[in-house]
């Protein structure tokens, strides 16, 4: 009987800091990626494959903005570009995942689906937006826009100007879950909920729309690897461990978390917030619904006995 893994790739997995982003940087990326995930295949796991977009969302919002001051073009709304995004960057994982699998002669249908989530209208999140997305603005330019659309700004912290800020709501149920199970029992490899999934709301009874949010892409992936009954859940980021005192002399890097460690590590600040403390949590949650591992490492870990750090029950 084969093992179902969700593994939840992070934005370095497809764009990394130091590139500029096109296409070839990707392609790359994505082939080193899913170079590691095939590690996980001849382990005998199914796989579903999870991932972020917020380098990709901020290139279609800015072309978004450059297209509607040059020629007058409609904004698209962010649930749009989130699910904009969701095409694009599933046909990169599928096309380098698939290449990856003729090298290795494998054959395996790969399938990309377009995921929304349901969220809450009204979670407390949208009374108290604080996800950063999109262009940076003047403070003139950004008092304009919020007068005209009501959207809501927040001053960078590293000064670099004003950006809009929106909600990340707590995702409640992900869209075609039972299809995604499925195909991965099959042994189909999935690449679904990217970027958190699109976020949608019921504005009335039987009737879904979209919303302007965010929903954590690692939170997420946790509650798909929980309904769909994931074997393991792994969150994929820029280091082999997760760390306590980080970037201090007295860094320690832990080799195994119980979520009551992870919790009070939490409350301590061990974890920056929009970097590792998302990922504790998201790890936390899955674990807590499961009873079963959690594994927060770097993708170059992936697949290796006792790399990373392994999140437990007790």
């Amino acid at each position: 009987m084969k093992k179902l893994a969700v593994v939840a790739l992070g934005g370095n997995a497809l764009l990394r800091s130091d590139q500029k982003g096109t296409i070839d940087d990707q392609e790359s990326n994505a082939y080193y990626t899913a170079e590691r995930i095939l590690t996980l295949i001849r382990a005998n796991y199914n796989i579903v494959v999870t991932h972020g977009n917020g380098p990709q969302v901020g290139n279609i919002l800015l072309s978004n903005t450059a297209g509607n001051k040059l020629y007058g073009l409609p904004d698209m709304p962010l649930d749009v570009a989130v699910a904009y995004s969701q095409g694009f960057i599933g046909y990169i994982i599928e096309q380098q995942m698939r290449n990856v699998m003729m090298a290795n002669d494998l054959d395996r249908d790969i399938i990309s689906i377009i995921t929304q989530v349901l969220v809450d209208k009204n979670d407390p999140a949208f009374s108290n937006p604080t996800k950063p997305v999109g262009p940076y603005y003047t403070k003139e330019e950004s008092v304009r826009i919020s007068a005209e659309t009501g959207a809501v700004f927040a001053a960078d912290p590293r000064n670099r100007g004003y950006r809009k800020v929106v909600a990340s709501p707590k995702p409640l149920v992900i869209s075609n879950q039972k299809s995604i199970e499925t195909l991965a029992r099959a042994g189909q490899i999935v690449i679904a909920v990217g970027g958190g999934g699109i976020p949608q709301f019921y504005v009335e009874e039987n009737k879904l729309q979209g919303i302007d949010a965010v929903i954590d892409k690692d939170l997420a992936s946790s509650l798909l690897a929980v309904q769909i009954r994931a074997d393991k859940f792994f969150v994929l980021t820029d280091v082999p461990k997760v760390c306590i005192n980080y970037n201090t002399p007295q860094e320690q890097a832990i080799d195994r978390m119980t979520i009551s460690e992870a919790r009070v590590y939490l409350e301590q600040g061990q974890f920056a917030e929009g970097s590792m403390a998302p990922k504790v949590r998201a790890a936390i949650s899955f674990v807590e619904g499961t009873g079963k591992d959690a594994i927060i490492t770097s993708s170059d870990k992936l697949g290796i006995d006792n790399g990373g750090t392994r999140v437990v029950i007790v």
